[in-house]
């Protein structure tokens, strides 16, 4: 919740401090830079200690962010505020995704992944929400304490955690380090077409978290109805993710939901740029949620289930650092480009950019299906 939040404030913040597109930009990659670099040795601590430890530390990291930007207001602040988010996040889903893939395999896995994206889902509904109407009522300073509170209840979650999540597991590092990753994103078409789709994803997705709030500052709406708009589209997520299993079914399978799911966001977001009219904006917004709500947790259970366990967290661990790639280039790039042309084009941009890795998704599909057949056996939802 404390990031969707951040999604709000921090391009609202920038603004009042009279920040340009291109130094909102680079403001909002500055938290994926370190997890662009750790993501993997980070995926490999995961699965030498457990989870709990890694969760707990996360969950402190999120904390110290928005106190960090209480304590000093402006751009030092917001620069220290979004590095310790970002690392602090990146721990938190790195050992949330590494438990939930050790659960099961098949249609229960699709099932327990659709569960956690709705919890992911639920935060980022009312993260924004929140978020806009304190800014239109008590101000950014506020805003920054709640989310420092919020971020309490996650390190006192991680305490809860029993079973595996507190076990961690001895593995060499020719298992999960870089190079074991760069082999593995070569050789299984699992990894790459996961890859692929959030990729794709991602970098529409940071086009959209990044500049919508911008854009629509730039239109005069107020922050309560900017929130409301980044709300929908998480909403829209959570109302799908559910149903991941009998949607991905209803689709043709998972080649098919992942092909399609891009397809839409990748629509969605060209069309975004030259739509003035809320209501339209908010029809958009519930195609990206539904595109996304279906693509990412399903890249995930591709991915879980293409690698053997010792691998799976250092795995997880360069998905992520492909996101957070994205996530740190494509506000550099559409920031730069927003400066020069204008914020229609710049969406109109991304969204052609998940069209290009829609192609390559496309491209791996007949190879992916035949790997999936291949591994077909009779699934449980019990451990592994």
């Amino acid at each position: 919740m404390v990031q969707s939040m951040l999604l709000v404030v921090i391009p609202l913040y920038a603004l009042e401090l009279g920040a340009s597109p291109i130094m909102i930009g680079s403001i909002l990659s500055v938290p994926y830079i370190l997890p662009l670099i750790f993501a993997i040795p980070m995926g490999a601590a995961v699965t030498r200690i457990g989870g709990v430890k890694v969760i707990v530390a996360g969950g402190a990291g999120m904390t110290l962010g928005p106190l960090a930007m209480m304590l000093l207001p402006g751009y030092g602040g917001l620069v220290i505020c979004q590095l310790l988010v970002g690392v602090a996040h990146l721990l938190m889903v790195l050992a949330a995704q590494s438990i939930i893939a050790g659960l099961g395999r098949g249609k229960a896995l699709e099932q327990y992944f659709g569960w956690y994206a709705t919890c992911l889902s639920g935060g980022q509904l009312v993260g924004p929400l929140w978020a806009g109407f304190m800014i239109d009522t008590d101000g950014t300073h506020s805003t920054f304490a709640v989310m420092a509170g919020v971020a309490v209840i996650s390190v006192m979650s991680g305490f809860f955690l029993t079973g595996a999540a507190r076990l961690g597991q001895a593995t060499s590092k020719s298992m999960t380090g870089f190079r074991a990753q760069g082999r593995l994103l070569k050789e299984n078409v699992g990894v790459q077409i996961s890859i692929a789709t959030t990729v794709a994803v991602m970098f529409a997705m940071g086009a959209y978290g990044s500049f919508l709030p911008v854009y629509l500052e730039s239109l005069a709406i107020s922050a309560t109805t900017i929130g409301s708009l980044v709300s929908l589209r998480a909403f829209a997520s959570m109302a799908i993710r559910p149903f991941m299993a009998s949607t991905i079914s209803l689709l043709g399978g998972r080649a098919a939901a992942m092909m399609i799911s891009v397809g839409i966001v990748g629509l969605a977001l060209c069309l975004t740029g030259y739509i003035e009219n809320v209501v339209l904006l908010g029809v958009l917004a519930i195609a990206l949620g539904i595109g996304s709500g279906i693509s990412q947790p399903l890249s995930m259970v591709v991915l879980a289930e293409h690698v053997s366990a010792e691998q799976r967290a250092g795995a997880l661990g360069m998905r992520l650092m492909g996101n957070r790639g994205v996530q740190f280039s494509a506000p550099l790039l559409l920031g730069l480009l927003a400066e020069f042309t204008s914020f229609s084009a710049t969406f109109l941009f991304a969204g052609l950019v998940a069209f290009i890795w829609l192609a390559v998704i496309c491209k791996l599909a007949p190879a992916f299906k035949s790997r999936e057949r291949g591994q077909e056996q009779p699934v449980s939802p019990s451990n592994d």
